[in-house]
């Protein structure tokens, strides 16, 4: 695998600086090279270079915004052996603590960077005689992505659509119950999900969502922060309803009152929140079931069960 970094990367020097990280999908490691430290992150499953394509194209996309740091991406290589790695920025990162409240700032900015771009351009077509300059980047009308992203390894269709509700209740909610149909043929889940389809358009009733850049699975393990201020890393980039954001972030903790004061004061809470919350949750409780098995059965039936009251 050296060999190949070192061709790929055109460096001579390859030195481990003992650096580790990773979690339960990928391990990495940090080199120096001729052009700087890189961060490495390797993976041998067959489905690894989607993984990592999407991974890649998600920071690409967050940084040309110029809202919140990521690690630049470099180059995805596939492996001779099977598998592939990711080549990125290395970041010296520890633990979110000071700039708590920042991130929650500049999450909002990620956020409402799209409707930025889609207000200015409303306002530059109705100037008359000015044509519309060109930005780096183009606003978004609709909700998906430009390639398929993994939350987990478990790929996410991305296919672009006009309606929320239908992308998110069919690229979303019902790939994950598909595939819990064809690994626990659960009946209680597939009753349960006959009747929330149904009701799941009732909780947008006067709700206007406009298609926002989402880190896709910001939960505590996915941020920290440098010396000058927060990063946010591993995302599952798509865009959607900003909300959804914070649904595996109230998940396992780690972000704080500062954190969520902050977001709010730039994109305060509609009515029926709390309610989309826990709809947007189900997606995560369904996907940690169709990784890690039935642990996680027991949370996504009750929220289903908690909807439909």
């Amino acid at each position: 695998m050296e060999a190949k970094l070192k061709k790929e990367l055109g460096t001579n020097m390859l030195k481990s600086t003992g650096h580790a990280g990773g979690g339960c999908i990928s391990e990495g490691h940090s080199y120096d090279t001729d052009h700087g430290r890189v961060f490495v992150k390797i993976n041998h499953k067959s489905g690894a270079k989607l993984m990592f394509d999407g991974e890649m194209s998600s920071l690409e996309t967050i940084l040309k915004t110029e809202t919140v740091k990521v690690p630049k991406p470099l180059k995805v290589i596939e492996l001779d052996t099977g598998g592939s790695v990711f080549v990125m920025e290395h970041l010296d990162m520890k633990s979110l603590n000071k700039y708590s409240k920042q991130l929650g700032e500049q999450l909002a900015d990620l956020h409402l960077h799209n409707k930025r771009l889609l207000e200015k351009q409303n306002k530059e077509q109705q100037t008359v005689g000015k044509g519309a300059r060109h930005t780096e980047m183009d606003p978004v009308e609709k909700f998906g992505f430009g390639v398929n992203t993994c939350c987990g390894y478990i790929a996410q269709k991305n296919e672009w659509q006009s309606d929320w509700v239908q992308f998110y209740s069919q690229q979303r909610l019902e790939y994950q119950l598909n595939m819990v149909e064809k690994s626990h043929g659960d009946r209680e889940a597939r009753e349960l999900w006959a009747k929330l389809q149904l009701k799941i358009p009732e909780l947008f009733t006067n709700v206007e969502v406009v298609p926002a850049l989402l880190h896709g699975d910001l939960w505590g393990g996915n941020v920290a922060e440098c010396a000058d201020g927060p990063v946010i890393f591993d995302p599952a980039s798509f865009y959607g309803h900003s909300e959804f954001e914070l649904a595996i972030s109230g998940m396992f903790g780690g972000f704080n009152n500062s954190f969520y004061s902050a977001y709010h004061d730039k994109i305060p809470q509609t009515p029926g929140f709390a309610q989309r919350n826990q709809l947007y949750q189900l997606f995560h409780y369904l996907n940690h079931w169709n990784h890690f098995g039935g642990g996680y059965r027991g949370s996504s039936i009750r929220i289903m069960k908690n909807l439909l009251k």
